[in-house]
């Protein structure tokens, strides 16, 4: 009895052992095996052979795509042990299935793949129960399952010496279509089988980790895939994509990943899944997609067509099944994109988790692995979330990504374009100066960060410093030398814009052109440097050569809609108004939709053709606003449809329009109240000058401007035809949007001026004053407006200021010049008329301004 007892613990052990590839400790235990139980030697020889063939496996292991080694000494005694327990014929059934798997399994290592098949076809691999078999015998299962289909692909088709045991033909009477079948099905069961016994597994160890006393042993890490298991979850796929069988990968893919995880299969996961996005994302389309929880289209158009006649099957089932996620509250992907981001986001979890960030030597290759592992990763989330315009979803994700990017230029470059595509901008410079840490050669990083700081940052000192880093590179900058004096060009001209001093914007504007005319020399064929010199000119008001210049452009480029604007204000500063507007009309052609064209062919079209027609210009700006955008405006108050929609609605000229009520304060908005003032202001710029195409911005602030500017130029349009009724009204819905623009508190002055209420148009224009001190329209209407209260000394100190803010503004200097005169100072009132008769005869219909100057 106590042998007896003693004897099935030592079975037990060792049967835990063999499950837990604990193969050091099988010979100790086989020998108080074999001293307890004499009848067991058998059973001895076959565990020394297994232990010893793993212990071989483990030391040289089979690598992918390499074949099996010639004999060993090692294997020579491995096959003593398994030939001695078969001959001798005292195993158990279940023993004797285990000796001829093992024995298949060295007949693969050593290249004779026929005697492997013929000891697989004896054992019948479809007879050997998975209910109730050891945890250790799944895993005999399974890698016999991978190599049987390993040696099919090795032994050629036509080889005579192998029969079917089941059906007894031969296999060359089968075709290639069911030898590639049985093929795949072997790998599919295998990694079915394989997943089985992971799962099991690691639930016993965890078991007999509880069970045992507390004393340092096994953790679920120590379980290895090894080269068998591995090719079984894995040569399936690879056989279906290799076919042009796409579905079934696919398929194949989503039955691996459904399986419940172990910690074994987490890598071999996190690749699958990243494999699996790849191929949602580049090979299937939404209308090719089908649920993860469907079976997978017996025709799809993924699919090679060749082989549409010989698509695979799955015919078998397992009496044993690794266990699937499933419950009521899962979430199940609905389209490609949609899948493909739960994978990467998944694969992005593990990459992060699993991160190999020690420097030591001794990890570098680990690091190297992982880092790769993780950049396909962020690369593909690149690919998923551009297409969907998630730039803030990717930018977080690459900032948890910086774990990994010590001195990996890609990673920081990466995240410099995320934060660029997200509005993000100031981070973006920061981050692009670690990229030109990392890469100071490169021109185009630098130039990157010029675009950004003399963009939506108006950073110009920084951008002077990065314009010049790429001008210093000299020769190595290439054709981007030229784009860096471009740069530096920019920058200029936007610092005299700024300037508050006449002597340092004509210093600026010195250098600007200078800087132009250098990236002209270096790149005569860039449409953009002469574009930029004719602009620059213009605001010079050296209108002839900017003329020049700018034809010059049109000729490299013909379609470019800021070169035929800025064709169309030089036109109009020569007062040749008709041709301007028809270039206008054929640049809106080509751009219906760009804003920019469409305010100044209101103010053409008000000097060209009257009002009215200036006015249907505005109501079409309206439709294209809605249609573009296809946004509810927020002033609508809930009772009615709002202007916008009564503008568009109706078919009379907008000029007849019923307008409605403005006193009710139902119609305020609700929206405006949480914008804050100071970035409104700084937006809502001269004549939409922030504009540079008719694309929306980031920030949902762009569009509500834009309908806003429609709105205030309409408002001019019915102050020049005298109604002050309308204006009011068109001036209302600009300022239910924004009502502490600048722009709006201006045209509220002008509407009381139209009035005759001029201490009404006082307030307004000082409250605008008090939101933009440097309005220069609203600082010459109020200096108007004081010289008619006869206050002369302050109307001149506002006029002088304006003038010092834009030295080009004839009205502000014809203004001046009245006050002077009134104040009896003739020879200053003199020099005045004559500056704004000077500067008249070359003042366009808008600002040259009006042009955005960017990278």
């Amino acid at each position: 009895m106590t042998a007896r007892k003693s004897g099935s613990r030592l079975e037990t052990e060792i049967e835990r052992c063999r499950s837990e590839g604990q193969w050091d400790k099988i010979p100790e235990l086989v020998r108080q095996l074999s001293a307890k139980l004499i009848s067991n030697d058998d059973l001895g020889e076959l565990l020394l052979g297994e232990s010893k063939l793993q212990m071989y496996l483990k030391e040289n292991p089979i690598k992918q795509g390499s074949s099996p080694r010639g004999p060993r000494q090692k294997l020579v005694e491995v096959r003593k042990h398994l030939t001695a327990a078969l001959d001798r014929g005292n195993l158990k059934a279940d023993y004797l299935q285990e000796a001829s798997l093992l024995m298949a399994k060295i007949c693969y290592i050593e290249g004779e793949y026929k005697d492997a098949l013929g000891h697989y076809n004896r054992v019948n691999l479809e007879d050997m129960q998975l209910a109730g078999a050891p945890v250790y015998r799944l895993s005999m299962i399974a890698e016999a399952y991978a190599t049987k289909g390993l040696c099919l692909e090795k032994v050629p088709a036509s080889s005579p010496s192998l029969s079917n045991k089941n059906s007894g033909s031969p296999l060359t009477n089968r075709t290639p279509a069911e030898r590639e079948q049985e093929i795949i099905t072997c790998y599919e069961k295998s990694g079915d089988i394989a997943l089985l016994y992971l799962q099991e597994a690691e639930k016993a160890l965890s078991a007999g980790i509880q069970n045992r006393s507390p004393k340092p042993g096994p953790t679920a890490q120590d379980l290895e895939l090894g080269y068998f298991l591995e090719t079984g979850l894995q040569r399936a796929h690879v056989i279906h994509f290799k076919n042009g069988n796409l579905t079934q990968g696919v398929g194949r893919f989503r039955e691996i990943l459904r399986a419940v995880e172990t910690r074994t299969t987490q890598n071999l996961r996190m690749t699958i899944a990243r494999q699996l996005a790849e191929i949602l994302l580049r090979g299937m389309c939404e209308q090719s997609y089908w649920s993860p929880l469907e079976d997978p289209p017996t025709v799809s158009p993924l699919d090679n067509p060749t082989q549409q006649g010989h698509t695979y099957s799955k015919n078998y089932t397992l009496s044993r099944r690794p266990r699937v996620y499933s419950g009521e509250n899962l979430f199940c992907p609905q389209e490609n994109t949609e899948e493909a981001l739960l994978l990467l986001l998944i694969s992005e979890s593990m990459a992060n988790r699993d991160a190999v960030l020690s420097r030591i030597p001794e990890h570098n290759n680990d690091r190297i692995i992982s880092l790769q592992s993780a950049s396909v990763v962020y690369d593909l989330l690149t690919i998923a979330l551009g297409r969907r315009g998630q730039y803030e979803m990717l930018s977080e994700c690459l900032e948890r990504a910086m774990k990994f990017a010590f001195e990996e230029f890609h990673l920081w470059y990466q995240l410099a374009l995320s934060l660029m595509a997200a509005g993000k901008s100031a981070r973006a410079v920061k981050v692009l100066k670690e990229c030109i840490r990392l890469k100071p050669d490169d021109p185009t990083i630098p130039l990157l960060a010029v675009k950004l700081c003399i963009g939506p940052l108006h950073w110009l000192d920084e951008g002077e410093k990065f314009g010049k880093m790429v001008i210093e590179m000299g020769e190595k900058a290439a054709e981007f030398r030229a784009k860096g004096y471009l740069a530096i060009g920019l920058v200029y001209s936007l610092k005299a814009t700024d300037a508050s001093l006449r002597s340092t914007q004509e210093d600026y504007q010195r250098k600007a052109l200078g800087a132009f005319q250098r990236a002209q020399s270096l790149s005569p064929t860039d449409h953009l440097a002469a574009f930029y010199l004719a602009l620059q000119l213009a605001v010079s008001r050296q209108i002839p050569e900017a003329l020049g210049y700018v034809r010059q452009a049109l000729q490299l480029q013909g379609d470019d809609v800021h070169s035929l604007h800025l064709l169309a204000l030089l036109l109009s500063a020569q007062k040749h108004y008709h041709d301007a507007l028809n270039i206008i009309e054929m640049a809106l052609s080509e751009y219906p939709e760009n804003f920019n064209l469409l305010y100044t062919k209101v103010k053409l079209e008000a000097m060209c053709r009257g009002p009215e027609e200036a006015l249907l210009t505005c109501k079409h700006m309206l439709q294209i606003w809605k249609s573009f955008y296809n946004l509810t405006n927020p002033s609508d108050s809930g009772r009615g449809s709002s202007l916008l929609d009564r503008a568009i609605a109706d078919r009379r000229q907008l000029n007849a329009m019923t307008l409605p009520d403005f006193s009710d304060p139902d119609t305020g908005s609700v929206h405006a109240t949480s914008i804050a003032a100071s970035r409104v202001e700084q937006a809502l710029s001269e004549v939409a000058s922030s504009l540079q195409s008719s694309a929306p911005k980031h920030g949902p602030l762009h569009p509500w401007m834009t309908l806003a500017q429609i709105w205030l130029h309409a408002a001019e349009v019915y102050i020049g035809m005298s109604k002050p009724a309308e204006a009011t009204a068109c001036t209302q819905e600009a300022a239910n949007l924004f009502p502490t623009s600048h722009n709006v508190l201006y045209m509220r002055g002008q509407i009381a001026e139209l009035r005759g209420n001029t201490d009404e148009a006082k307030r307004w224009y000082e409250e605008a004053l008090s939101i933009n001190p440097t309005h220069v329209k609203t600082m010459q209407r109020l200096g108007l407006i004081l010289h008619q209260l006869q206050r002369y000394s302050l109307s001149e100190k506002v006029l002088r200021d304006a003038v010092q803010v834009n030295s080009t503004a004839h009205d502000v200097w014809n203004c001046l010049g009245e006050v002077l005169q009134a104040q009896g100072n003739a020879a200053a009132a003199t020099e005045c008329f004559l500056t704004a008769l000077e500067l008249e005869a070359s003042s366009p219909i808008l600002p040259f301004t009006i042009i955005p100057r960017a990278l």
